[in-house]
């Protein structure tokens, strides 16, 4: 009896891993530029993240709107609603000019947005500012994620993924640091602090963008179409409405996959924003720990993250990406008893430590898994989009924890408080079941060379099939076409 594709295509096929170079000697080969790309890709992630993670740190601090939690939370859900505009838009303008100036654009304008951010002065101005910050930080992972794995050999982007991604956490753990020492000394601006700094923090990251060059991928098309310009006397037809007609080609080709791809990033969404958002009002609301003892254990959790999306990333490598994801998020399962059951701190900041490890450890295949999985003259918009469409989905997480919370209560130091402990395992739990069955049955384009095939704007890119990888053609003739067939 045959199995089905998608379970003997979990194992990556031995060429991949055999006829690849060990780590070492493709990482000796990476130029200090592409070092820089790879830099500033991670940079950018880890800055809006670290603008986004203000607000989740503020919930309980933010003193000057008098609200509940849940009015406070909606913020959190605007920006998530408002971030697939932004991943379309500028995934395209990506797409079609270049990864370069899209990218600075879109860090300036966060930094402004976050900035404005901390002056605002009712709730209604706070909500509108985080809707615009949506847009904002919706249009940097698709084009971080090109920037970071693009340009680096393929043998590395493994790695590179798990650590691109972990900018996610770094940027939670540097809010949490500022939030820690920074906004306590300045009790006179409390929470606006926060987000100030991470205004700061995201201008820095696109002066080092801008001060780089184009990707080389960009540069190298760029070249080619320069040549047949001239070799056809100067006529060649208008780039964008090329780019048009070959984005709907690509979709009329590809929309199975573009609807696989939202599903299951609404599924790793869910598990991030709601392991995540509101884990510092769990630890002082349901469990009693002071805002301190909340952001240390926030940490630490991040810490987790940043170690599980490095080695899980390196491990998809050769074990293949969709299995190393089913593996770190059964491991996130094992641990969610640890995470929600003990009342000492040190027990439940362990169990986010390996919450963390798991959720992002399999979010830490995800770049890679993606760049190889899109239609790769859209990698910057198909892949962004998909993730920030999850998001879309995945926007009512805080708001679905906090009405749990209001209608499932516990008592803490005798008060009756939220249980967002039973809340976050119900929740979680669910999410765990539904994340690992798509993964299972879903297709994977391991060690697929995107980067040597055409970009938006060239005459057939559209049609480009990510299923055709020109060095190992000769010898899998056969299998390319099934997976031609699954894709499509």
């Amino acid at each position: 009896m045959r199995l089905p594709y998608f379970v003997r295509n979990l194992i990556p096929r031995r060429e991949h891993v055999q006829h690849a170079r060990p780590l070492r000697t493709a990482l000796k080969e990476v130029s200090p530029v592409q070092w820089a790309l790879f830099l500033a890709g991670w940079m950018a992630w880890t800055c809006d993240a670290m603008d986004f993670f203000t607000v989740s740190l503020s919930v309980p601090e933010l003193q000057s709107f008098p609200v509940d939690s849940v009015p406070k939370t909606t913020s959190i859900t605007l920006t998530l609603l408002f971030r697939s505009a932004g991943a379309v838009i500028f995934g395209a303008i990506s797409d079609r000019y270049g990864r370069k100036w899209p990218l600075v654009f879109s860090l300036i304008f966060c930094a402004v947005v976050e900035l404005a951010t901390g002056f605002v002065h009712t709730f209604a101005q706070f909500l509108a500012v985080r809707s615009l910050f949506g847009i904002a930080m919706g249009s940097v992972w698709g084009m971080a994620a090109s920037n970071a794995l693009e340009n680096l050999p393929v043998e590395t982007r493994g790695l590179a993924s798990g650590i691109m991604q972990q900018g996610y956490d770094m940027g939670y753990m540097f809010a949490a640091l500022v939030n820690l020492y920074l906004v306590p000394a300045h009790p006179n601006v409390s929470w606006r602090a926060l987000f100030w700094t991470a205004a700061g923090c995201s201008a820095f990251a696109a002066v080092f963008r801008a001060v780089l060059p184009e990707s080389e991928v960009f540069l190298r098309a760029r070249a080619e179409e320069r040549e047949h310009a001239t070799l056809a006397g100067g006529k060649h037809e208008r780039k964008t409405m090329i780019f048009f007609r070959e984005l709907r080609e690509m979709l009329r080709l590809h929309w199975k996959l573009c609807i696989y791809a939202v599903l299951l990033m609404a599924g790793f969404n869910f598990l991030s924003h709601g392991s995540g958002d509101l884990f510092p009002t769990y630890m002082q609301t349901t469990k009693g720990f002071t805002a301190r003892q909340a952001t240390v254990s926030t940490i630490i959790a991040s810490a987790g993250a940043i170690v599980g999306g490095a080695i899980a990333g390196h491990g998809s490598q050769y074990i293949g990406r969709r299995f190393t994801i089913i593996l770190c998020l059964i491991l996130t399962g094992a641990f969610v008893p640890l995470w929600i059951v003990p009342s000492s701190w040190g027990k439940l900041t362990a169990g986010a430590f390996w919450i963390s490890f798991g959720i992002h450890g399999a979010f830490g295949v995800i770049p890679v898994f993606l760049n190889e999985l899109s239609p790769p003259a859209f990698r910057a918009m198909f892949a962004g989009t998909a993730y920030q469409l999850g998001n879309m989905i995945s926007s009512a997480s805080a708001q679905i924890e906090a009405t749990g919370g209001d209608n499932l209560r516990t008592t803490v130091h005798g008060k009756d408080v939220p249980d967002y402990a039973t809340v976050q395992g119900i929740f979680i739990g669910c999410v765990l079941v539904y994340t690992i069955i798509l993964a299972l049955v879903g297709p994977e384009k391991h060690s697929s060379h995107f980067e040597k095939h055409k970009l938006a704007f060239q005459e057939g890119a559209g049609r480009d099939d990510l299923a055709v990888n020109s060095d190992r053609a000769s010898t899998e003739d056969g299998q390319i076409d099934e997976e031609k067939r699954e894709l499509r």
